[in-house]
Order: C-alpha cells, then structure tokens, then sequence
C-alpha cells in the first residue's frame, strides 16, 4: 500500500460489502415483485419464438463447436510438426499430413463419427472463412519477404534456372493433360483451362519452405543457397503471374481474358510505379514516429483493400496480398514488426486451419482404381523430372558444378503450402476434380518430403558450402 495511502478498516469494508450485497438483493426482490403482474404486447408472427434455437442449432452451440474444432486442429498440427521437425523436415509437411489425418482419407475413413464430431458440417464455412484468410496473410508475409537485392550481380544464372525450372514441368503439365482429361474431368470444363492448370500445378516452388530448409542446415548465406532462394522468389513471381492468367481464362471468356489480364496488368504498374514509392516514403515517415498501431492497421487495410482489387479484376485476392507484400521495403522496422506480429497468429492458428480445409476437401479413396494410381503415379513423376531436370540442366549451362546442380534442382521440387494454395484454387474453380486434387495433393507432400534427403545425398556439406559461379 504507498505511503500517501490511508489504510482502511477491515470490519468497515467488510460492513459496507454486506450491505451492498443486502441492497442488491432487496433490488432484485423489489423488481420481479412488481414486474410480476406486468404484460407484454402479443409476439408478432415474424418474431423468433422464446427459447427456440436458430435452425437446427443454436449460435452458441455452432461457437462451441468451431472452438472444440480449433482447438483439434492445432494441437494436431503443432504434434505433427513437431514430430515432422525432429526427423529433419519442414514442419509444415507434419501440419499438412495432420490436416490430411482429420480429412476423410485417415480419420473419416476410420471412423467416420469422429470427423463429424470435430468438424461438423455447420463448423466448415468457419473453418473455411478462417483458411482464406489465413491464405490472404500468409501470402502477404511471403511478398514481404521478397529481396530484389538476392539478384544482383546472379540474375543471368537466376532467370535461366528459375524459368527453365517452370517451362519443363509446366509442358510436362500440359502433356500430362492429354491423359488425365479423359478420364477424371469432365465436358464443362474446357480441356484448353484444364491444360493450363495442370501445367501451373506442376510449376510451383514453395519459396518460404525453400527458405525454412535452407535455414535449418544454416545455408542462408552460402552461394548456392542465395542462388536458390533467388530462382524460388522468381518461379514464385512467374507462377502466381501464371495462375492469375488461368483464373482469368477459367472465369472470363477469351476475349474477357484479354480484358482482365490488361486491368491486372495495369493494377501491377500501379501498385510498382505509384504506390511502391509512396509505400517506401510513408514507412520512413512511420518510423521516424513510431506510430506502430496506426501503421498496423493501414497496412492491414491495405492487405485487404488489394485482395479485394484483384479479386474484382478476375484472378485471384491471394495475388493481390501477394502484391501488397511485394511492394513494401522488406527490411524496415515496420516489416520486421509487421511480420513478427502476424507470423505466429497466422502459422499458429490460420494455417492449420487452412490444412485442416484442404484435409476436408482431400478424398485418397477416391483413387479406387489401378488407373487412377497410375495417375498419380504420372503426376508425381511429371512434377520430380520437369522440377530436377529443368534446374539442374539450366544450372549446369550456367556453370555450376554436378553436385550443386542437383542440390538445386532438389531444392527446386519443394512445393508444400503454395502448391496447396493453387490446388485450392484449381478446385474452386471446379478446373480440376476432386481426385486429381487429392493426387496432386499427394504429390506436393511427398516433393517437399523428398528434398531434404535428396539434398543430403546429392552434395555433402563440403560442396554446399563451396563457391558458385556469380
């Protein structure tokens, strides 16, 4: 108690709480006492009957549910990953395959009551809402932590490997098509939009679980691991781009196409030509103030205001967070802040439920049939040779070595979350069928699975940590 205090008497406070107890209770008694022959005007036909639940459940009940849900999905996600981290892989494949285990393909199969529990059907457009906007932050960070400076002085060696690791896998996409459209599409959707999707979904490198693995074998620094990271943020860049011109095509006729790639790529000149250097003045401004909670909240705003833009032009409201990250200085105080502050909201509880989604909407049983795995089996075998094939013989004519070849092209294959991401996408929009989804769902959890083995056994530390060829 300070000094200037006056120490009260025990007895008085405990006197006067007893009579404002004795007071509150004679208030109570008063109130029902005269309320109790009190009438109300008759209820109106329209009016919500007392006691009676808002369709088959109550508000209050679905809340209930959609926490019991979250918190599942969580403490799955963070066990898995976990687990996933001490065998030495990323720890987003063990929150994807927890996401997979709650789905219809592990735990629905097994016991079907159980999923139902956990996500009931009037839980899924909570969790859904909850993974959109988990995607629309995620991808924000991602675009924050884009470096242009990772290109200076490699550019030549980055633009080859990154785009020759897109063009192979994105044509093997395409002829891979040529099997697949027969025999898991259907007539509405056009087989030009199918193509281009399945070569897109062939074409994606996870840049932020590229940059994870790097980190963990503390390769961040080395030559060949700036030079991955560079062609990752470069095939990301490409892939998006790719993406939004399928989305475009998907919703829009051909000559609406035309129309909503001019209006995307006047947004993109907007958003690099004005806005960036406004961006990059009011960030100084900002931190010379120190106003963080206001520079929060307009930088979220504006997370969302160019979310919804894109999504109004006709591609896609991840391209335009994407692109709100891109154009902000990456290494500012606020950016670290930014980051530091989202991060853990987003990977903790967004992203799985983002996993969890994606595990919902996964059916493995659906590939019933010898020639369904043998789909999968093309499509997993498609993404590795267009992925470690087209970087690594792009990286030997820029003049790395064997070993360094191999290790980035390996690094290339990692898909993870943004190949779940364009899947999600893809199936949205109804471009590709709930089978293929699961085969190339499939896919990117066993790509991004293979790349830290496949780095260990191409080149010993010695050679990762050698020089490359500016």
């Amino acid at each position: 108690m300070s000094a200037g205090l006056p120490r009260p008497s025990r007895r008085a406070v405990t006197l006067t709480y007893v009579a404002l107890l004795v007071a509150t209770a004679l208030a109570i008694w008063l109130v029902y006492r005269l309320g109790g022959d009190l009438a109300a005007p008759p209820r109106r036909h329209d009016a919500p009957v007392f006691g009676g639940a808002a369709g088959n459940e109550s508000t209050l009940d679905t809340f209930a549910r959609v926490l019991v849900a979250l918190v599942v999905i969580i403490a799955a996600a963070r066990a898995l990953g976990a687990l996933f981290g001490r065998l030495r892989q990323p720890a987003v494949i063990g929150e994807v395959v927890a996401g997979l285990l709650l789905g219809p393909s592990a735990l629905g199969h097994l016991w079907p009551a159980a999923t139902q529990a956990i996500v009931p059907a009037q839980v899924v457009p909570v969790v859904s809402a909850l993974a959109q906007m988990g995607v629309l932050l995620y991808m924000f960070l991602v675009g924050l932590e884009l470096n242009p400076a990772m290109l200076r002085g490699r550019a030549p060696v980055t633009v080859l490997v990154s785009h020759a690791s897109i063009v192979l896998p994105f044509v093997l996409g395409l002829a891979l098509a040529l099997y697949t459209y027969p025999r898991f599409s259907s007539s509405d959707v056009p087989f030009s939009v199918f193509a281009l999707f399945a070569g897109v979904a062939l074409s994606v490198t996870a840049f932020p679980v590229l940059a994870r693995i790097l980190s963990d074998r503390n390769l961040t620094r080395t030559p060949l691991g700036v030079i991955a990271l560079a062609c990752a943020a470069v095939d990301d860049v490409t892939a998006w781009c790719l993406l939004a011109l399928v989305v475009s095509v998907a919703q829009h006729a051909i000559s609406g196409t035309a129309i909503v790639l001019a209006l995307a790529a006047a947004y993109v000149a907007v958003m690099l030509v004005v806005v960036r250097p406004l961006a990059q003045h009011w960030v100084a401004r900002i931190e010379r103030t120190g106003a963080t909670r206001t520079a929060m909240t307009i930088i979220l705003a504006g997370v969302m205001a160019s979310a919804l833009a894109t999504s109004a032009i006709g591609i896609h409201a991840v391209f335009g967070a994407f692109l709100f990250g891109a154009i902000l200085p990456h290494d500012s105080r606020i950016a670290r802040q930014v980051t530091e502050r989202l991060e853990d909201i987003t990977v903790v509880l967004l992203l799985p439920a983002f996993f969890a989604f994606t595990g919902l909407r996964t059916q493995i049983g659906l590939l019933s049939t010898p020639e369904a795995w043998f789909a999968a089996v093309l499509v997993f075998g498609a993404a590795c040779a267009g992925k470690l094939g087209g970087a690594y013989f792009s990286a030997r004519v820029a003049g790395l070595s064997r070993p360094d070849s191999a290790v980035l092209g390996a690094l290339m294959n990692t898909r993870g979350l943004m190949e779940l991401i364009v899947l999600n996408v893809g199936l949205d929009l109804h471009v590709i069928s709930p089978a293929l989804f699961s085969m190339y769902v499939m896919m990117a959890v066993a790509t991004t699975l293979l790349t830290t083995p496949l780095v260990a056994l191409f080149s010993p530390r010695a050679v990762l940590l050698g020089s490359a060829p500016e």
